[in-house]
């Protein structure tokens, strides 16, 4: 864990004096107290952006070990529920119809984005087929493709040299625009919601148990549960607000994060947070820095993280000492 730390800490740190200005590499820190510009830079731009990918990072790897902890699957992720795509919708309403205004798209975001979560949670309540966590998973499932269906409509009617681009960019995510504004308006929300459930992450060995055992443990599965989904859901849909769709972060950050210290939720919620924060950043350095235009961060993160996933199911489980 330690080890963990010192990594998510020096990256950081590095990240700041990485970029395409003055040039395409490694900025030396003593340049900046001669290069206003650059100093400039780093402390309008790249901070907050940097800050930006950190609390991605750490929020969808935490919420991913959450949910993968409380269905007692391991290829949950935090857009199961209608969380990812409601947002996507929310975002799409924005751009089409309220003229790409920043704060109203990242409130239709999170709107909606809490909204996927209600929308599956009073559809699960309706389904008659199977015990409450698969009603759950389908009722989310099916939720996604709706929102899908109602973003495929919304890009249909957008203008295909304007509105449409937008769209199709904040799809596939990205932090290009990130300032101080966002980073303030998302971190209270994240630092709550993150202390939150790092405070009751041992309630989850015991939520992953069957609903009779964690009740004569002394719990209440059922209303547990929907606290941790709540908690885990608002923080997603407050990054997702800013960041749009960064897939397989957290899909595949839980599944090395267990590699490494177990499965245990005490220590691998702590280093999903960890490892999480460390990959979103490195991403995002790779997403502005490799080519003279952008990569949007959510095709870097499906790519390595579909690569990483190959590798993890590929090797036998051996945890490391």
């Amino acid at each position: 864990m330690i080890l963990l730390s010192v990594v998510m800490v020096t990256v950081f740190l590095l990240s700041l004096f990485v970029g395409r200005y003055p040039e395409p590499g490694l900025i030396a820190p003593g340049r900046l107290l001669k290069d206003q510009l650059a100093f400039k830079l780093v402390l309008s731009l790249r901070l907050p952006r940097v800050l930006t990918a950190l609390m991605l990072g750490m929020v969808l790897s935490c919420a991913g070990s959450v949910f993968q902890m409380i269905f007692a699957n391991p290829l949950v992720e935090p857009g199961l529920l209608g969380v990812s795509q409601g947002a996507a919708f929310g975002a799409a309403l924005g751009i089409l119809f309220l003229n790409n205004v920043g704060w109203v798209v990242q409130a239709l975001a999170a709107i909606f984005a809490v909204l996927g979560l209600g929308f599956s949670y009073f559809l699960a309540h309706k389904l008659r087929f199977g015990g409450w966590l698969l009603r759950l998973i389908l009722s989310g499932i099916a939720v996604s493709a709706f929102f899908s269906a109602g973003i495929g409509i919304l890009k249909f009617v957008a203008d295909p040299l304007s509105e449409l681009p937008e769209i199709t960019f904040w799809l596939l995510g990205g932090l290009y625009g990130i300032t101080w504004t966002e980073v303030r308006s998302v971190f209270p929300v994240v630092a709550a919601g993150l202390f939150i459930l790092y405070r009751m992450r041992w309630r989850l060995n015991v939520l992953s148990l069957n609903d009779m055992t964690a009740f004569s443990l002394g719990i209440f599965p059922e209303r547990e549960r929907l606290f941790l989904l709540v908690c885990a859901t608002g923080i997603t849909a407050a990054v997702v607000s800013v960041s749009g769709i960064v897939a397989w972060v957290g899909l595949i950050v839980p599944h090395v994060s267990r590699r490494l210290l177990g499965a245990d939720s005490r220590y691998s919620v702590p280093a999903s947070l960890l490892l999480g924060g460390s990959f979103a950043i490195i991403c995002d350095d790779v997403s502005r820095t490799v080519l003279p235009g952008e990569i949007p961060i959510g095709i870097l993160t499906s790519l390595i993280g579909a690569v990483l996933f190959v590798i993890i199911l590929s090797k036998p489980y051996v945890r490391l000492k």
